[in-house]
């Protein structure tokens, strides 16, 4: 079975190099790049023209349960089978929505927009593409989180909506792994914080960020892949760095 990969948020970021890393690799018979605007992607047209077939598409919009379980069931009748799913999506600030200072800022709206994106979304993923990962061959769910997320680290306090956002998703990627283990002993299921990275996410609050530890999407996707590839099954339902260092819950 040759090796297929799927990168949800791969038009932009960090998806975006971590499509270009996987194309390069031969190893991967396809790579999927797949968000809410895959058409007419400059980035994308030029991997295409570079790739032909090995490069496809598939458009969905983690807030919307209907989207996620449209391209689960479209990449279904195009591949056979996926080996890695990695969901770079996340949702920070924009349209009104920024990080808390403290708790005078809590918003309901806030508190619910970041949910829907940082946890809700990578769930409803994971229950829609299982089938497609539980096929007996190593294969890999994992979906970014952010070290912000982890409540035994936490130790700044304020960003109240993305952190409990990503704690949750912590949570519910780890209850996945319990489940999905009883079926599929190869299977190994992660959330994994990429660093701080170039990109419209980080931008408005990586002024004090030291330039050594300022990433590319390219360096972020590299040693990404670099910790996947070191993964057994014994990670699964864990949470990971990128370089490999393990964050506690």
């Amino acid at each position: 079975m040759g090796q297929h990969a799927l990168i949800i948020g791969g038009t932009r970021g960090i998806g975006l190099g971590l499509v270009e890393a996987l194309l390069a690799d031969p190893a991967n018979d396809t790579v999927t790049a797949a968000g809410r605007q895959v058409a007419g992607n400059a980035a994308l047209d030029a991997l295409d023209a570079a790739h032909g077939a090995r490069l496809r598409r598939l458009a969905i919009d983690l807030a919307d349960e209907a989207s996620i379980e449209a391209a689960a069931t479209a990449l279904k009748a195009a591949t056979p089978a996926l080996h890695l799913l990695i969901n770079t999506v996340g949702l920070l600030h924009g349209d009104g929505l920024s990080p808390e200072r403290r708790l005078a800022d809590v918003r309901p709206e806030s508190l619910a927009a970041s949910y829907a994106v940082n946890a809700i979304g990578p769930i409803l993923v994971a229950k829609h593409f299982q089938n497609l990962l539980t096929h007996g061959e190593r294969a890999v769910l994992a979906t970014l989180s952010a070290r912000v997320g982890s409540i035994g680290d936490n130790r700044l306090g304020g960003w109240y909506a993305y952190r409990a956002a990503k704690a949750a998703q912590n949570q519910l990627m780890h209850t996945a792994a319990i489940e999905l283990a009883r079926r599929a002993r190869e299977l190994i299921v992660v959330s994994l914080h990429p660093g701080t990275v170039e990109t419209g996410l980080s931008a408005p609050f990586r002024g004090n960020v030291a330039a050594e530890k300022l990433f590319t999407p390219a360096f972020a996707a590299e040693r990404l892949l670099a910790v996947i590839a070191g993964l057994g099954r014994e990670a699964s339902g864990r949470f990971y760095a990128w370089d490999g260092s393990e964050i506690p819950w």
